[in-house]
């Protein structure tokens, strides 16, 4: 069967007045037993930092660094690994024991904000947590890979510091006294902002709920994804199939999955034209929309 462009617009159209619907009412979100479930979840932390501590220290000591001029630092690179592991928990007593049992580690060691602060554009922390992921990716045995990718946005206010800025003024004013003076008094330092976005692109395996791959930018979100894609190629992880977010639908990022199944909901103008992959991919998107919205949600 040949399609075309006005055949994904239908489809589409089908989507939105019924077929979207339909899925939804067939599929009910399963109820969660939030009782067996911080059960679970506490069962699983503790699993997780047991299994943790020796990963970080093979993860550490796979790297061998020459110390430079200055002093060292003040914790060793094991520790600092350690100070950024965080889980995610919420403000109950029980989820804030779990999070106890984590800092436990860390017994013994006393640093300031600061000092955690720094430990984020530590490059040496960075390598080590790259090697932890390879480590844990394989501890969990994850050679092939059914997985989902999306990407996310955050605006970012960035200040200017005040006490620099001020004497940017000030010199200023010593430049052009002339036009200072038929202002009158020099105004007070506004507060200066800008804004700024950083964009995170990650692909998950559905199977063990573990990232893969991540990719983060300063200036788009395609260099967020091809930055992820770059990690993905250097692990030994074949991706059998993915599923896309609808800003990652076009056939330019569809093409670069290549043999890999991507299942996506095209956005609202797209059209047939692209390459090979693509129209083999709107294709399926037209024939078996049902299977595509189960594989999507």
């Amino acid at each position: 069967m040949m399609i075309t462009s006005e055949d994904i617009q239908r489809k589409l159209r089908e989507i939105d007045d019924y077929l979207g619907r339909k899925y939804v009412l067939e599929h009910p979100p399963k109820k969660r037993d939030w009782r067996t479930y911080e059960q679970q979840f506490t069962m699983r932390i503790r699993m997780a930092m047991n299994e943790l501590d020796p990963l970080i220290h093979q993860a550490v000591s796979a790297i061998h660094i020459l110390q430079g001029p200055g002093h060292p630092h003040s914790l060793t690179l094991e520790q600092r690994v350690k100070l950024l592991i965080k889980q995610p928990a919420g403000e109950s007593n029980r989820m804030f024991a779990n999070m106890l049992v984590m800092y436990s580690m860390l017994s013994g060691i006393e640093v300031s904000y600061k000092t955690v602060e720094r430990l984020y554009s530590d490059e040496e922390v960075q390598l080590a947590i790259h090697n932890l992921h390879v480590l844990i990716l394989g501890r969990k045995g994850i050679q092939t890979s059914d997985a989902t990718g999306d990407g996310t946005g955050y605006s970012l206010s960035v200040k200017k510091n005040y006490e620099s800025h001020a004497q940017k003024l000030k010199d200023l004013a010593k430049e052009n006294p002339a036009k200072d003076a038929e202002n009158g008094a020099a105004a007070a330092p506004k507060e200066h902002k800008r804004r700024l976005f950083a964009y995170s692109f990650a692909l998950m395996d559905l199977k063990t709920r573990m990232y893969i791959a991540f990719g983060s930018s300063m200036k788009s979100e395609r260099e967020a994804f091809d930055r992820a894609m770059t990690m993905l190629s250097s692990l030994d992880i074949e991706v059998s199939s993915v599923r896309l977010d609808r800003y990652y639908s076009p056939p330019s990022y569809v093409d670069r999955f290549g043999s890999v199944k991507v299942y996506i909901i095209p956005k609202s103008n797209a059209t047939l034209n692209g390459s090979l992959k693509w129209k083999h991919t709107m294709k399926d998107f037209v024939e078996n929309t049902m299977e595509y919205l189960g594989e999507y949600h």
